[in-house]
């Protein structure tokens, strides 16, 4: 809602707790200029602000934050009909940032999605939709945050109808243009006598210019209310110049013969004009679908209905009507329809919709499960655990959505080109009608008219608008897809530029896991016998290295005997009795206090130490028995990962809170040359502030926890996902399957985008450089050529079409690394 002189609105605050608190924000608000009244309520913990029209709700939020406070706010998702430029996206924006609430605004004009963040519970949708209603547009009937099957199947049948309108008007318009050019044209004798009166000619082109050009006039009159101009200005302004110059020969034949030379007539290439302006858009509504067909895609994994099991009976019920107390019943062959935990069953889940990840994952009693999977072998119960929006693929599309409809820095550039473009173009326009008429060859007023709707048709400013976010929403439909999944245009454009990567070391280079690795029997033990009896006395304990040797020991098929009078020192090791025998294990300093020596396996302690392995030194009856190595192994595809991101030119710093010999060790084992050893996890984002200061564009993979200060301080945050529980806001990347080749394929996604971007806007950069001069008549004097009006309508049509054309070229993007994965899969395993 716009108020001409002032404006009222309330906004609500979080994290105020006095008077003080009170005190701060009126100040910081009361500063801003343009507010006459700011009124803090700390009861119900609101902010009534009295300010004139042109304060935006924004900047008072902007203002609250920088005293320490927040304005809590939500996201409201609207489908917009009619845009077709950059000028429409821009009408858009300014109209819903007028509202009172509005906090940021962002249009898509790939999409036609308009994403607006609004302080909570301020900014009505009914408010809203009047705000685009009055900018000149409409919104559809599905609009709104939800995605409802049956919105979206509204949606899509609400795109066909109008896809159905705009060819019956295309073929309309350009049948009557055909006509009127078969008609006028001299070199054609045979044409019917009737085609060649003029007034004939007006009767059938005055419904194409009025009726199937409607569209143009209404949105250039809507535009001027605002006192803008957009595509629609050129087109109505172009082809009205073509039909009344016609118009005034026909009614007045000798009227303007002093200057106009012979009667010749234009209303063939209005109407062409007009067709081929709307065949454009036929051609971009349907290319625009297949560029947002990856939201459509997610939207079409989920299951439309569960099986479960209540009261000790089976029923299908709806999907949204399953609760967390249900079992569900998956059987095989049927896509898993909620997140939840294996109860009971065995089989392989294909989760390559979900996680890019070709191979089926073994499920078993305990194990998580993704909705929207698909059971391959057995039959499974399992308990829901996260139902609705909180479930993986809602949050999947949540992100993807947003990110689709956020605005790369890059695309600043095209915005304000495009918002001074028109009016340039009509001024260039009036100035080629001015020179032509000046010093142009007789007839002056034909050539002259027919340079200046050539200029006006053929600058339309479409291929800039569509040059980014097309790029955009393919590259992160095809992440998504991929299980690469980025939070903003922003974001995928800063993947493109960074040099240097810094690695978390537990976790992200290795598994997080202690694995038994080594076994050395001392005095005259076996390696068998030491394992069976320090398994047996670790247990019962809950320190990983012991969970580490439980686990080693069952690996290798060693059975383990109950274990007695256990006893567990903190920092030392433990102690127990195995089938008679006492056994001690732990650190040196522990068996050196139970009267045990550990000299003799000193030598090996400092090898293995060296090699980046942890020791566990064991005694059996009080005589040295054998020494255990345990170590966090790195992840299988670490260092292919790795030599894959130096390979693109990046440097490559691991950072680990380990000991330096240990960190040698694993950098050494995965190919990484640049190490910080012995770093606090605090001290992490210092590291990148460093590499920042050096003019590096520094990304960080990390795990999404104890590195999140790191993220945020880096230029790029990218988080290993757990695949069910994946940490979205802490990086600004998320990779779904913790698999380190996925940073890669971030990377080269970003690099591959960027390039079809900077393709898309050189080549409307260049159409318009290019052709203007030409429409004008550059090529007049030297080679006697002007450009034909319809022809300039076809090449402007063209250019939208091959941006966009260009973009969904990004749908072929296949990493390295999924191809490898694939080949693998596919090699048979040698016999």
């Amino acid at each position: 809602m716009s108020v001409t002189a002032e404006q009222s609105f309330t906004l609500p605050l979080t994290g105020l707790h006095c008077v003080a608190c009170v005190g701060r924000v009126e100040q910081a608000v009361r500063e801003l200029e343009g507010v006459d009244q700011a009124t803090v309520n700390l009861a119900d913990e609101t902010l009534a602000v009295r300010a004139n029209s042109q304060l935006k709700a924004a900047n008072v939020a902007a203002a609250v934050q920088a005293a320490g406070y927040d304005v809590p706010a939500a996201d409201y998702t609207l489908q917009v009909e009619g845009m077709h430029c950059a000028s429409c996206v821009g009408r858009v924006e300014s109209g819903l940032a007028e509202v009172p609430g509005v906090l940021d605004v962002a249009v898509n004009l790939a999409s036609g999605q308009a994403l607006v963040r609004h302080a909570l519970g301020q900014a009505e949708p009914s408010v809203l939709r009047a705000a685009v209603e009055r900018s000149g547009f409409a919104v559809l009937d599905a609009a709104g945050s939800e995605k409802e099957t049956p919105a979206a199947a509204a949606l899509e049948d609400r795109r066909r109808r109008e896809r159905r309108r705009l060819g019956l008007q295309a073929a309309f318009a350009l049948a009557v243009g055909v006509l009127a050019f078969w008609g006028s044209a001299e070199f054609i004798p045979w044409a019917p006598a009737v085609l060649r009166n003029p007034w004939v000619l007006l009767v059938l082109v005055t419904p194409v210019q009025f009726w199937a050009g409607w569209c143009f006039y209404r949105g250039a009159w809507l535009a001027a209310r605002r006192a803008t101009t957009d595509m629609n200005a050129l087109i109505a302004i172009g082809t009205s110049a073509a039909y009344g110059y016609s118009l005034v020969l026909t009614a007045w034949p000798g009227l303007l013969g002093g200057v106009a030379g012979a009667n010749v007539l234009y209303y063939e290439a209005s109407a062409v004009i007009i067709g081929l302006v709307l065949l454009g858009q036929y051609v971009e509504a349907g290319a625009r679908a297949r560029v947002s067909a990856a939201i459509q895609r997610l939207l079409d994994l989920r299951a439309r209905t569960s099986r479960v099991e209540r009261d000790g009976q089976t029923l299908e019920v709806a999907l949204e009507d399953v609760r967390h107390e249900d079992i569900v019943v998956v059987r095989p062959g049927e896509k898993v329809p909620v997140d939840g935990r294996v109860l009971e069953g065995a089989s392989a889940l294909d989760e390559s919709m979900i996680t890019g990840e070709s191979v089926p994952v073994e499920k078993g009693p305990g194990d998580d499960v993704i909705g929207a999977t698909l059971n391959t072998t057995g039959s499974l119960r399992v308990r829901p655990t996260r139902l609705g929006q909180d479930s993986m693929l809602a949050q999947i599309i949540a992100l993807v959505e947003r990110a689709q409809t956020s605005k790369a820095p890059v695309q600043r550039l095209a915005d304000w080109v495009a918002a001074r473009f028109v009016p340039m173009v009509i001024v260039i326009g009036l100035v080629t009608l001015g020179a032509w008429l000046a010093i142009g060859p007789e007839p002056k007023l034909t050539y002259a008219l027919v340079a200046m709707v050539t200029v006006l048709i053929i600058a339309c400013p479409c291929a800039l608008g569509l040059a980014t976010p097309t790029a955009i929403m393919v590259g992160v439909g095809k992440g998504a897809e991929l299980g690469v999944l980025v939070r903003s245009g922003e974001a995928l454009e800063t993947a493109g530029r960074v040099d240097t990567v810094v690695l978390d070391k537990t976790g992200t280079i290795t598994l997080g896991q202690l694995e038994l690795t080594n076994v050395i029997p001392l005095n005259g033990a076996t390696e068998s016998d030491v394992l069976r009896l320090v398994a047996a006395a670790e247990r019962d304990s809950e320190h990983p290295i012991g969970q580490a040797i439980v686990r080693g020991a069952a690996d290798r098929g060693i059975g383990m005997a109950p274990a007695g009078r256990f006893r567990s020192v903190t920092g030392g090791g433990v102690q127990a009795v195995v089938d008679g025998r006492a056994v001690v294990v732990g650190t040196a300093g522990f068996l050196t206090e139970a009267g045990v020596s550990v000299d003799a396996a000193a030598t090996y302690a400092a090898d293995l130490a060296t090699q980046g392995h942890s020791t566990v030194y064991a005694a059996i009856d009080g005589q040295p028995a054998g020494l255990l190595a345990l170590a966090d192994t790195p992840r299988p595809e670490a260092a292919e990962a790795i030599a894959q991101l130096k390979a693109l030119g990046l440097r490559v710093l691991m950072v680990s809170g380990d000991r330096d010999a240990p960190a040698q060790a694993m950098a050494r084992r995965v190919g990484v040359d640049d190490v910080r050893a012995e770093v606090r996890p605090g001290d992490k984002a210092a590291i990148v502030r460093e590499l920042q200061s050096q003019g590096r564009q520094v990304a960080v993979v990390g795990d999404g926890i104890n590195d999140a200060p790191a993220l945020v301080q880096a230029d790029l945050g990218i988080a290993m996902g757990t695949g069910t529980d994946i940490a979205m806001e802490a990086g600004d990347i998320t990779l779904v399957r913790g698999d380190l080749r996925d940073a890669v394929t971030a990377v080269r996604l970003s690099r591959a985008t960027m390039r079809t971007i900077r393709q898309n806007l050189f080549w409307a950069f260049a159409y318009n450089v290019a052709l203007i001069p030409v429409a004008a008549g550059v090529l007049f004097p030297s080679l006697g050529i002007q450009l034909n009006p319809m022809l300039a309508a076809g090449a402007m049509a063209f250019s939208d079409v091959s941006v966009i054309g260009n973009s969904l070229r990004l749908r072929r993007f296949a990493p390295v690394a999924t191809m490898r994965r694939r080949a693998e899969v596919a090699e048979p395993t040698p016999v």
